[in-house]
């Protein structure tokens, strides 16, 4: 058999690089870039708000992912999956700027494991350490569910992104601007699947107005503004969270409006002691998320494929 009868055969790496289950083969995300902190920002700081944004990216695209063999029909599992990847992507870049900005962040693994910084610190970072908000950790539930969460979620996301466009850190602009882009279909693909469920069927609405109530107590965690974020925005390097709500309630509004829904007026999710995802406090959702996500890395950090 020739290399041409195999199907398989282009599967095969002919520079004979390792591979790696979690893409240590792969270029630097960040190769070419301009990764010098800009005068009177914190590294630490700057790191940390990296994790949250990328973390927020990561853990949605965990739960996106789930969809997979699992969405009502082939072209919306095929949306979901694409929506998940471009979160991927953004949580990739986000994750190598962290590592990049404080190395201290990064899990110490053998020094024989070439697992990049960015794998290590999403494979092999401990449910604590993670500083994404409670809302995209939650279990998916039903398409109602996802769709609600998802709009929620890009909207805050976009409104985020195109401020930080203009952000003094070359890294976080360059993120901003390419996800802004994904995220404005993210945010309208959510948005008429929100409206046409809520003005489908009296059990499609009622699925849709079961998701607003379950979901709106964790919006309120989107606006909080973290003293990292206030000490970066003094720098022109961050975004204060509390700056968008705004804008995020006009286009909810306005989305709302079209699906004859009204905003419920609900109490904040409790946290512990006042802190919640932005601080390493999770539901018990994450451990769940993180057992199925982290486990292959885990139990093989050596696996070659």
């Amino acid at each position: 058999m020739t290399e041409h009868d195999s199907a398989y055969a282009d599967l095969v790496d002919h520079n004979e690089h390792d591979q790696w289950a979690f893409g240590t083969s792969f270029d630097d995300p960040l190769a070419g870039v301009d990764t010098t902190l800009t005068d009177g920002v914190d590294g630490a700081d700057l790191a940390a708000y990296c994790l949250m944004l990328g973390d927020d990216a990561l853990i949605s695209a965990q739960r996106l992912a789930e969809w997979n063999t699992m969405a009502p029909e082939l072209e919306e599992e095929v949306a979901l999956a694409n929506i998940g990847l471009d979160l991927l992507g953004q949580a990739r870049l986000l994750l190598a700027r962290a590592a990049a900005a404080d190395p201290s962040i990064v899990p110490q693994l053998p020094a024989d494991t070439p697992v990049p910084d960015e794998d290590a610190l999403a494979f092999f970072r401990d449910e604590p350490r993670f500083r994404n908000v409670r809302l995209v950790e939650l279990e998916n539930g039903d398409f109602a569910f996802s769709i609600v969460r998802l709009f929620v979620f890009s909207t805050y996301r976009l409104s985020l992104l195109q401020s930080l466009r203009q952000s003094k850190d070359s890294v976080l602009a360059a993120v901003a601007a390419k996800g802004a882009k994904e995220v404005t279909y993210h945010r309208d693909y959510a948005a008429r699947w929100l409206v046409t469920l809520a003005d489908g069927t009296d059990y499609s609405r009622s699925r849709i107005l079961d998701a607003v109530q379950r979901i709106w107590p964790y919006t309120h965690e989107l606006f909080l503004t973290h003293p990292v974020e206030e000490r970066l925005a003094a720098t022109a390097t961050a975004v204060p969270s509390e700056a968008l709500r705004e804008e995020f309630d006009s286009i909810v509004g306005l989305v709302f409006r079209s699906a004859h829904l009204d905003v419920p007026d609900v109490q904040p999710a409790a946290g512990v002691g006042g802190r919640a995802g932005r601080e390493g406090i999770h539901t018990e959702a994450m451990g769940y998320l993180l057992a199925e996500l982290q486990s292959v890395a885990r139990a093989h950090p050596m696996g070659r494929w």
